[in-house]
């Protein structure tokens, strides 16, 4: 992972938006540095974001993981941001980062909370919180229930990553086994916490405190604190973070996702340079360009002759085409917010189609292309034959006309696939020898 990378997987969580994290990450810089031990966000007038690269590559595997080390410092700053007391304590620090954890894991899924499994493994004592508990530990606790012997930090270990537990509980949990002879006293850990956790008693600067308010604005402190209006948080609002009320929603958005990048993603057996002809003009003669060289024969000054040359470039972004033909009904604004987040696996432009194809693009949530109010796949594959993408991806109902074999024989080099909205009919594409995927239905 390099610098690059971190900061193309930062941008497409901030398209992705969990947890409103936009607001905050787009008003941050972000800076590589290895004075610091994991990432955290600068109490400055200009805040940074700073990553030590060093830890992202040795303990972060995967693109959800890094997101997941980026939510977590998010999650910080606006908890810590709610809670106006002074300095924490060490159970408080505890407390705090293991209710992040706990919520990753619950909203964002295994994927992300990966992360946190792996760098807290072999954490002793109550540290064990700081990650969800693995199958032996879970199958240990289920044999110490039904006996009545379970620890109480085990059975807070298991409320905790089920939702039930807030800060203030584990606060307590940690302070009382802190005291106790249990063999489980919070020793010193806070060296080995994620996210900047010495910059806690500085003040916030304005543009941060306003971020963090904006976020706010659709969150509320249910499931982090027991009193949290007291807190200074704002009503109801984004229960999928804590009370997943629209947690069927998020559910189809991340099922959808995964089959547009799927698809969207290049061929593994095709990822190989193509070599494309680019034409540019030089003021040096050129053996192909005779019109240039005669008149360099009386021109006083050197002519610009025509030059060609053979580039290499990546063959592997997925072409989309978008059915616009007005039967998608209440899939289409989520499928353009989706199509917003892949942009990256996409060749620009994407192309709209109806009764033909047309340029189309995303401003503003809003998808901007023309149509002509039709239906007709026979205008895609044309196109696709034209054009010759490596891959490419047709969004539709399924009410296509009848396509004969050598319709899609044609385009047999490009790995085609069709998803269908769930309302719709893909018996046209079976006749037709399109593989696809369907759509689940969106959830009231």
């Amino acid at each position: 992972m390099n610098e690059n990378n971190f900061r193309n997987i930062l941008f497409e969580l901030i398209e992705e938006n969990p947890f409103a994290i936009r607001a905050v990450l787009r008003i941050l810089s972000i800076e590589f540095s290895t004075k610091i031990p994991t990432l955290c966000v600068t109490r400055e007038e200009r805040p940074r974001l700073m990553v030590n690269l060093d830890f992202v590559n040795q303990n972060c595997r995967t693109d959800a993981q890094v997101k997941a080390v980026i939510c977590h410092e998010f999650l910080h700053i606006l908890l810590r941001h709610t809670e106006t007391r002074g300095t924490l304590t060490e159970s408080e620090h505890l407390a705090m980062d293991a209710v992040i954890n706990a919520i990753i894991d619950r909203e964002l899924g295994k994927e992300y909370s990966a992360m946190m499994t792996q760098y807290y493994q072999k954490s002793p004592g109550l540290a064990r919180l700081l990650r969800p508990l693995n199958f032996a530990e879970s199958a240990q606790l289920a044999l110490l229930s039904k006996t009545g012997n379970a620890p109480q930090w085990m059975l807070a270990w298991e409320a905790l990553y089920q939702g039930k537990l807030v800060v203030d509980d584990i606060k307590e949990l940690a302070d009382d086994l802190n005291h106790s002879d249990e063999g489980n006293p919070n020793s010193r850990i806070i060296s080995s916490l994620l996210g900047g956790h010495d910059v806690f008693n500085k003040p916030l600067p304005k543009a941060l405190e306003d971020a963090l308010d904006q976020a706010m604005k659709t969150m509320n402190g249910h499931g982090i604190w027991r009193s949290p209006q007291s807190r200074g948080l704002g009503a109801t609002g984004y229960d999928a973070v804590f009370s997943s009320s629209n947690i069927k929603l998020e559910a189809w958005v991340k099922a959808t996702s995964v089959i547009l990048k799927k698809y969207l993603l290049p061929d593994k057996q095709a990822r190989h340079t193509i070599e494309e002809r680019k034409e540019y003009f030089l003021p040096v003669l050129s053996p192909r360009d005779r019109r240039a060289f005669f008149r360099a024969t009386w021109n006083p000054y050197m002519p610009e002759a025509n030059w060609e040359n053979w580039i290499k470039r990546s063959g592997g972004l997925a072409q989309v085409y978008l059915d616009v033909s007005g039967s998608m009904h209440s899939e289409m604004p989520f499928i353009i917010s989706l199509l917003g987040r892949l942009r990256q696996y996409i060749k620009m432009p994407f192309w709209a189609f109806s009764n033909e194809v047309a340029p189309a693009k995303i401003e503003s949530g809003q998808l901007i292309t023309r149509t002509t109010g039709g239906t007709s796949m026979m205008c895609v594959l044309e196109h696709i034959a034209k054009t010759k993408p490596l891959s490419a991806v047709v969004i539709t109902d399924g009410y296509i006309e009848e396509l004969a074999p050598q319709d899609v024989y044609q385009i047999r080099h490009t790995k085609l696939h069709a998803v269908v909205s769930r309302d719709g009919n893909a018996e046209s594409l079976t006749k037709a020898g399109i593989d696809y995927s369907q759509l689940e239905r969106i959830p009231e």
